[in-house]
């Protein structure tokens, strides 16, 4: 706060540390979901939608197709999670909120580059197939989310 708005610049009355006690408290009341277990999910969401998509029209291609646009999620969400545990992320606030911003450049770069070789790289590409694969696998966040949010009120 500044001298301006009528605080003085070192005023902490409004702030109270948790206790021990307190802090585990609200750790189990609000636990938190490992980025591995949403990739896993996502992955899995991912097979499901290739092997739908090879059933429902009846082509390998599409089932690649789609199988490959769920790797354009779930790859550079690897590494981006990766890149954050990685030592130079946790040196200080500053790298990490540094950090999150390189590996995130990172993530959209390699995911960019997947989508740029998806006709050189799978026979016969399904351009639906794929963009389907693709948007399926980032809805997962989302499911993520409620998966969470019910765990928190149970």
């Amino acid at each position: 706060m500044t001298e301006a708005s009528g605080n003085a610049p070192d005023d902490d009355s409004d702030f109270i540390p948790l206790t021990p006690e307190q802090a585990q408290r609200l750790i189990v009341q609000n636990p938190s979901l490992s980025v591995w277990w949403v990739l896993a999910g996502q992955l899995v969401v991912g097979v499901a939608a290739a092997v739908m998509a090879g059933v429902l029209t009846g082509k390998g291609a599409s089932a690649w197709s789609a199988f490959y646009g769920c790797l354009a999620v779930v790859i550079p969400g690897a590494l981006f999670a990766r890149g954050l545990r990685s030592q130079f992320s946790s040196i200080s606030p500053v790298t990490a909120g540094f950090g999150f911003f390189v590996w995130e450049a990172v993530k959209i770069g390699v995911s960019v580059a997947m989508l740029a070789a998806a006709p050189r790289l799978v026979a016969d590409l399904d351009w639906l197939a794929m963009l389907i694969g693709l948007i399926v696998t980032l809805k997962v966040y989302w499911l993520a989310l409620l998966v969470r949010h019910k765990r928190k009120i149970a």
